[in-house]
């Protein structure tokens, strides 16, 4: 992975947090010699304490990939929900092929080769136990960032799946590093030179990317097993979707997939982009920064580079704001960082304790704000929009600000 740089356009928003065998970290005290470092990811804190999880692979039949060239477009995604049973063996946070790559290089500017136990960490969900499918459940779609592996929005997955309700997280092939499939197969990235057609082929991949997923979802909904290997899916999965209460967060390029998918698809009926600038370079804007959209949508900013992002501050951001006639907030936490916003926010101050990160570096990521509020904070808003927006239930915190999250700024 590549170490974090300042995001005021798309290319910086995404910040590219690719995988690769080439990385710059020099700071980390640890070395390979020493025994890796462990860390466990925060407990989800919903009323549903026995969520599931399963995987699916999709196969986009007659589309091309944009990346590479022969290759039809496919899809590994993972699904969240609320299980009819506790007891299950608990799924790894990373896929073995993708732990084992990622143990081999740099990650994410601060961590050297071979000092994370990527393999050993767990998730809070059973792999492929039953779903609870005595009712129906609103479904949220979860995009990464650019070039960032699904995983690092476990955290946000497992509470919503714990509070009633299904979570898709997709990686997106080829831009992100790297994906294992069926089988064992490892998928490296493979992306050409960095600039702004780069940007606009991304998003309108991980658009079309998301189209496919809610096509398939509807699919599983209907009895069909979309799995391209036909493999088992968890009993009563598909009985648990509610494909007429749709959400999508991202973080970084992931929000501005789900601002830009609701404005194509109208399957999607709410959306958050956390960090995300809509923008592909100065003065060339995202479609939907320039048409804004008609349905419940929440931005939420941190202070990376300097300035906070709000759509007071960011271009782009303030043209999607002024053009939007649906229900809107805009919160920012000043004192977080771009990945505050992801399982780095979560995982990072407890690897620190092993590893001993320099502070800037751990600054740079996640910024100065208390981690466990910023974890909090970020939960209860996120929950608390799509409760509102899905569900049709009022939630005070997102009326003004709350003494429990004093982090968090709302931007008028």
């Amino acid at each position: 992975m590549r170490s974090p740089v300042s995001r005021r356009v798309l290319p910086a928003a995404a910040v590219a947090l690719a995988l690769s065998a080439c990385g710059t970290s020099v700071h980390a005290a640890k070395t390979s010699a020493d025994a890796p470092a462990t860390f466990d990811l925060p407990r989800p804190t919903g009323p549903h304490q026995a969520i599931g999880t399963t995987e699916l692979h999709l196969v986009d039949a007659g589309r091309p990939d944009p990346w590479v060239p022969g290759r039809t477009r496919e899809l590994m995604v993972g699904v969240w929900y609320p299980a009819a049973t506790g007891s299950g063996t608990t799924a790894p946070y990373l896929r073995p092929g993708v732990a084992r790559v990622l143990s081999e290089v740099d990650a994410l500017g601060v961590f050297k080769a071979g000092t994370v136990d990527w393999a050993g960490a767990r998730t809070h969900a059973a792999e492929g136990v039953p779903a609870d499918a005595r009712r129906m459940l609103p479904v949220v779609l979860y995009s990464p960032g650019f070039g960032v592996p699904r995983a690092l929005g476990t955290t946000l997955a497992e509470e919503l799946a714990g509070r009633g309700y299904v979570v898709v997280t997709v990686d997106h092939t080829y831009e992100t590093a790297p994906v294992e499939f069926p089988g064992g197969r490892v998928e490296p990235q493979r992306l050409p030179p960095q600039g702004p057609e780069r940007l606009k082929t991304a998003l309108d991949a991980r658009v079309k990317d998301t189209r496919l997923v809610l096509d398939r979802l509807a699919a599983l909904r209907d009895g069909r097993n979309p799995d391209a290997e036909g493999r088992p899916l968890p009993r009563g999965l598909g009985r648990t979707l509610d494909l007429s209460r749709v959400g999508m967060v991202g973080h970084s390029a992931g929000g501005i997939e789900a601002a830009e998918a609701m404005r194509t698809d109208r399957r999607v009926d709410a959306g958050i982009d956390m960090d995300g600038t809509m923008q592909y370079a100065d003065d060339d804007f995202v479609e939907v920064a320039r048409t804004g959209l008609d349905r419940p949508f929440m931005l939420m900013g941190a202070a990376t580079g300097g300035s906070p992002q709000t759509h007071r501050t960011s271009p782009s951001w303030g043209s999607f704001w002024s053009r939007s006639t649906g229900w809107k907030r805009d919160l920012n936490v000043p004192a977080a960082s771009h990945y505050s916003y992801t399982d780095v926010q979560a995982f990072l101050p407890e690897l620190d304790e092993a590893l001993d990160i320099p502070a800037e570096d751990r600054a740079a990521l996640v910024g100065t704000v208390d981690p466990g509020r910023m974890t909090a904070a970020v939960r209860a808003y996120v929950t608390a929009f799509f409760d509102r927006a899905l569900r049709g239930r009022h939630r005070p915190i997102l009326d003004r600000p709350s003494a429990r999250h004093p982090d968090v700024r709302f931007v008028s």
